[in-house]
């Protein structure tokens, strides 16, 4: 129905309609972060090389490659090497080439920030 239409014995029918709506809305949200808490799970878990090779889609001589000239984090344990998931992650993002995209708005101010403008010759 639209507002121009409505009077005053569309009222309850118009009501009940939006009662649907927020119970389906509720519906929906409370899927939204059951599924939110489901995904964040312990990400500090010990991995071993072979897991780790998997997890990077990695041949195993390029992963010891990058472990020899200190690339990527890992643990020694005897003759053991340990890699933790979340650790493996932020060396991941923190060798991304293009960084995070930003906001708009902070795109704009880091790129006011990085250009500096020559002083105007003509105002002195």
């Amino acid at each position: 129905m639209e507002k121009d239409q409505l009077t005053f014995n569309d009222l309850p029918t118009v009501v009940g309609e939006l009662c649907d709506r927020i119970a389906s809305m509720e519906i929906l949200l409370t899927e939204k972060l059951s599924k939110q808490y489901e995904t964040k799970e312990n990400t500090h878990v010990p991995m071993t090389v072979q897991e780790a090779c998997n997890y990077l889609k990695m041949p195993l001589s390029t992963f010891y490659y990058k472990v020899k000239k200190d690339d990527i984090p890992v643990i020694k344990q005897g003759k053991h090497l340990y890699i933790y998931r979340d650790e493996l992650d932020r060396w991941l993002e923190s060798s991304r080439k293009n960084p995070v995209p930003q906001s708009f708005e902070d795109e704009n101010e880091s790129l006011l920030a990085s250009h500096r403008r020559k002083p105007n010759s003509k105002n002195w």
